[in-house]
Formats: structure tokens, sequence, C-alpha cells
């Protein structure tokens, strides 16, 4: 579905990402771990257009990504969630929503399109007159991932959604991206909370000053003793 071949990305004389290639089945979950500074999100601005890469390929489903803009890359299907969130504060839940479903033009698939985002987000149905940024951070996260789903993406991406969050609602919304990606869309999460993407994804990547140090199966990475000294406080 998604391969990226020696990514290269540079910030001036800086060089963020330093030749990073992973791949994404149809259907699958992985993720990206490391610490702040790692390269993770530069990674994920350059799937959706809003970094240019240096060198490098990136291909989803056989289409290059490179020189194409986000929004050709979100008419496309894939979808992401900034870090941050980046809602519309003083707009309601439901135009956040609404905001999301810009490339639909059928009112009736938009429509229907909300009514499967509630099932998954019941809260955002409860709250839907609120303004944005009265939620709790919890709620304008999975405000912020409800409206990169009413696009209906084939892929979505996840840019540290579990930060600033109690623990508890951390488990929340790592259910959550669990119930979404059952559902057949593919995920890239994200993450320097490295117990939460190492339990919910299939395969993962361990990402250090720009370069994959380490990758395999996210059960595996999680008995890795490197891994625990690292990343799990272990």
């Amino acid at each position: 579905m998604l391969e990226v071949r020696d990514l290269q990305v540079h910030y001036g004389i800086v060089e963020a990402v330093k030749g990073v290639s992973f791949h994404l089945q149809a259907g699958e979950m992985i993720s990206l771990i490391g610490a702040n500074g790692a390269g993770k999100s530069t990674i994920l601005r350059s799937l959706t257009g809003l970094v240019q890469p240096s060198a490098g390929a990136i291909t989803f489903e056989n289409t290059s990504l490179i020189g194409l803009s986000p929004h050709q890359i979100i008419r496309m299907g894939i979808g992401h969630v900034p870090e941050g969130r980046r809602l519309f504060p003083k707009m309601t839940v439901l135009e956040n929503l609404k905001m999301g479903a810009y490339l639909q033009r059928s009112k009736t698939d938009v429509a229907a399109t909300l009514e499967r985002i509630y099932e998954h987000f019941p809260i955002l149905k409860e709250r839907g007159h609120q303004r944005a940024g009265s939620l709790s951070g919890g709620e304008q996260q999975m405000l912020a991932t409800a409206r990169a789903l009413m696009n209906r993406p084939r892929l979505l991406m996840l840019d540290e959604p579990s930060i600033g969050l109690s623990p508890i609602m951390t488990a929340e919304i790592g259910k959550i991206v669990q119930q979404i990606n059952a559902i057949g869309v593919s995920v890239i999460l994200v993450e320097q909370n490295a117990m939460l993407a190492l339990t919910i994804a299939q395969r993962s990547y361990v990402l250090e000053t720009g370069r994959i140090v380490m990758q395999g199966e996210a059960q595996e990475l999680l008995q890795d003793e490197g891994v625990k000294k690292a990343y799990l406080g272990i």
C-alpha cells in the first residue's frame, strides 16, 4: 500500500531524516517510535506534502507522492492527525467535523459518514454544539481523529495522539485507534509513548536522530532488552 525508500529531509543545512525506508501493507498498523527530535513527525509531514523530501521515494498504491500538494494527497485517501490536534477552537465540534469532509460533495455521503463517526465517538455527538476549544484534552484528540476520518481515508496517520493525556485517556485513545484499524483503515502511529505504540501496532520501527535503528514485529520489540531500557523505562 505504502512504500518509503531512502527518504531524506533537510531543514536548511540540518538533515532531519537520513535515508529512512519502511513499508505498510493494506489493513496494517505500524508505529514509529523514538525520542523527541528523532524525525518521526518530519516523516509524516513529508508523506502529506507539508515538507518536500530532499531525496528518496514515497509511493502510495503505486502512485508517487513526491511533488504533490497536501490537498492532492488527502484526496488520494490519506488522513493526517497532526501533533497538537490543530482544531478550530472557536468553531463547534460539528463544524470541525464538517471541515474534515470538505472534499466530499454529497451531503448525503457526509451525513452517512458523520453517523459512522458517532458510532466510534459517541461523546462527539453529545458535544456537537460545544466549542472545540472548551473540550478536554482527550475529547479534543477524539475530535481531531474523527475530523480526519470524515474524508474516509484508507490510510490514517496519527502524530503523538497520547501527548498530554492521562493514562486512562491514553488507553481509551489506543482502543479507538485499534477499532479504526479493525474496520480496514491502515494506520501509521507516531508515538513517544513506546508502550502504547508497541502494544497496539503489528509492526514497529525505532528511530534515533533521523535513522531507523531497529524494526520488527511490535510484540518482539516489546520484549527486546534494549527497547525496554531505552524506551519503556524497564
